[in-house]
């Protein structure tokens, strides 16, 4: 096997039991989403399978006596050291050193931005939630329920008509 073929291989190998596939369909929302990402996994699986299987195992050694007999064994031969002669360079990464930092420091910025948006989320399904409840409750509900779930507004009432501010 090269060493390009193998490494893409291995790097497919290794991200495929890094990849949080469960963790990732908790947070779609939509079905359009999910089948998305259900399309997304299954080709991911199948690239992944086929760089397994196609990448990792050897080359069918040739069998240069079957050609011998076939075509001669001058031409064969000639054929043999050339191929034999063929040096396939080591596949060096140069690339993933220099973008891992970047890599990883993104990430970091994505478990914050993450964190930030959780936090978002359900301070604005509290307030839903507070809304929805104030909508059923409002044509019944007296100034004072009102004012007790909002002090910040029985305050600025108070203020305004203690010092005869009556918005005119």
């Amino acid at each position: 096997m090269s060493g390009a073929g193998k490494k893409i291989a291995d790097v497919a190998f290794k991200a495929s039991r890094t990849i949080d596939w469960d963790g990732m369909a908790k947070v779609l929302v939509t079905d359009e989403a999910r089948r998305e990402f259900s399309n997304l996994r299954r080709a991911f699986d199948e690239v992944n399978t086929q760089l397994q299987t196609k990448f990792s195992q050897e080359p069918e050694p040739i069998d240069w006596d079957f050609y011998r007999k076939g075509i001669g064994a001058g031409i064969v031969d000639k054929y043999k050291e050339a191929y034999d002669s063929i040096e396939i360079p080591k596949y060096v990464d140069k690339v993933t050193p220099e973008y891992k930092p970047k890599f990883d420091a993104l990430l970091v910025e994505l478990k914050e931005a993450e964190q930030k948006s959780l936090k978002e989320s359900e301070r604005l399904e509290k307030e839903i939630a507070d809304v929805q409840e104030i909508s059923k409750k409002l044509s019944t509900m007296t100034a004072d329920e009102y004012f007790e779930k909002h002090p910040e507004l029985k305050k600025k009432f108070d203020d305004e008509i203690r010092n005869d501010n009556w918005g005119y």
